[in-house]
């Protein structure tokens, strides 16, 4: 059940850690690098924190790969997706027919409804 709600909000889930990692980057790049610059409100909550910072700027390096890879594998799935869908011809559809039920499964259910409607239309099984 936790996989389903997950593909269900697979894109903004991976904005919201591009967002956090973003934050906690720049939070730790503020401390590490311009300690003593004043940046509006994020200077006094960096200066709270101290040391802290350092893991900062670890976490939000890995939380902006992350929520980046996710994101571009979520476009390239369904980009792919969508220029497959888009053929009339029965055959591209078989030969491409294993690959397309895979990438089904990792995105959104409309997405597999969208297909199981194409392959009713060219009387795909």
């Amino acid at each position: 059940m936790g996989r389903n709600i997950l593909r269900e909000i697979i894109a903004p889930l991976s904005v919201v850690l591009i967002v956090l990692g973003a934050l906690s980057f720049l939070m730790g790049a503020i401390w590490i690098w311009f300690s003593n610059v004043e940046i509006w409100v994020l200077s006094s909550i960096v200066e709270s924190l101290n040391n802290w910072n350092y893991y900062l700027f670890v976490i939000g390096i890995v939380l902006l790969i992350t929520g980046a890879w996710y994101l571009y594998d979520f476009f390239r799935k369904r980009k792919f997706l969508l220029d497959e869908i888009k053929t009339d011809k029965r055959s591209d559809l078989v030969k491409r027919k294993a690959e397309l039920e895979d990438i089904v499964k990792r995105l959104p259910r409309k997405y597999e409804k969208m297909l199981e409607d194409k392959k009713r239309e060219l009387k795909i099984r």
